[in-house]
């Protein structure tokens, strides 16, 4: 067992919390406390009443997620809003969010992580955001068929807009939405982006900077740094972890 205290406190600094600017709404750190114990970790990618009931049903009494409980703002608690934190208080779960902090971490975020499963080493950033660079970008030696069809293996739903180069020499990676990375692309001197989602309207711009814009869904590409962070935790202070799965297929 270990205190609430113990586990918040290691990571908002393993994540360095304070150092990031995220946007309005995302509320990193600790969002909802229990009894001050806790017996087992849970991560997930989203807040939600299905996930906290799952949570709490196997025993779950600290959930790290990477969407938190505040996005919409101040909100009254009745109806869905109201059954959260109602099932958070019965399960005595505590939830701990960090958003930007587990897309931009050089160890435990999506960004990086997305890289490795494909064999690749991150070795600079970009995508600046408030002070901070979110999304990271790796040397490559596969062939665009090569990554699309490794991509296909792990992902349940990619989509691959084929514009730039059949043989991309550095790709960049920007977990769930990507739409603020697609025009820092060609300055970055990168033809390839490997993200979640995109609005529509990236289509034409591809064709016309010569772009490959490859999508593997918001929610697939970001439950990477959840479980990397919770698996750690688990390990610092000896308690069983799981990932709460909730199917979400965009």
């Amino acid at each position: 067992m270990a205190s609430l205290t113990q586990l918040a406190d290691y990571c908002d600094k393993r994540t360095r919390r304070a150092a990031f600017r995220d946007f309005p709404g995302a509320h990193n750190g600790l969002q909802v406390a229990n009894d001050g114990r806790v017996t087992r970790i849970g991560a997930a990618v989203d807040a939600g009443l299905v996930p906290f009931e799952r949570a709490a049903e196997r025993g779950v009494d600290f959930l790290i997620v990477h969407h938190g409980l505040f996005w919409g703002g101040v909100q009254p608690l009745t109806g869905p809003v109201y059954g959260r934190f109602a099932a958070l208080v019965r399960g005595n779960c505590a939830v701990y969010s960090s958003h930007l902090p587990l897309d931009a971490h050089e160890e435990l975020g999506n960004n990086v992580l997305l890289a490795r499963q494909l064999g690749l080493k991150p070795r600079r950033r970009f995508l600046p955001h408030e002070g901070e660079n979110i999304g990271w970008i790796a040397p490559n030696r596969l062939k665009r068929a090569q990554l699309c069809a490794r991509l296909e293996e792990l992902y349940p739903h990619v989509v691959t807009i084929d514009c730039g180069s059949a043989a991309p020499k550095q790709i960049a990676f920007c977990s769930g939405s990507g739409n603020g990375a697609v025009p820092r692309l060609v300055a970055a001197g990168v033809d390839t982006l490997i993200t979640g989602e995109l609005r529509e309207e990236w289509f034409n711009y591809a064709q016309e900077h010569r772009l490959n814009l490859i999508c593997c869904g918001h929610y697939a590409t970001e439950v990477h740094g959840v479980k990397a962070l919770a698996a750690e935790l688990a390990r610092k202070f000896r308690l069983p972890w799981e990932f709460i799965e909730t199917e979400n297929p965009l």
